[in-house]
């Protein structure tokens, strides 16, 4: 095997790497509900009829002595798709 082939195949193998890496590390960052959430229990019983695909809303609300908002976005099923968490206070 040449100095070349080595060094290609090295940084295939490193990309590759990196790739799964990327793609685990996105999945484990999934923001989960917690209580207080619109989708703590699931997701709510009516959907939003009126509100477009792919729009986006927050939601404030109290967990545990600290004040959190939360950004949702309407799916095209009409669900919700929970993207962002802020702390905003301790009380």
């Amino acid at each position: 095997m040449t100095v070349r082939t080595r060094t290609i195949v090295a940084t295939t193998v490193l990309l590759g790497s990196l790739a799964v890496q990327t793609t685990l590390a996105t999945r484990a960052r999934a923001l989960e509900p917690i209580p207080g959430s619109i989708t703590y229990q699931g997701q709510p019983k009516t959907k939003l009829q009126k509100s477009p695909v792919g729009s986006i809303f927050s939601h404030s609300f109290s967990a545990g002595g600290a004040r959190y908002e939360e950004t949702y976005k309407v799916k095209e099923d009409r669900s919700l798709d929970l993207v962002n968490r802020r702390r905003l206070s301790n009380r």
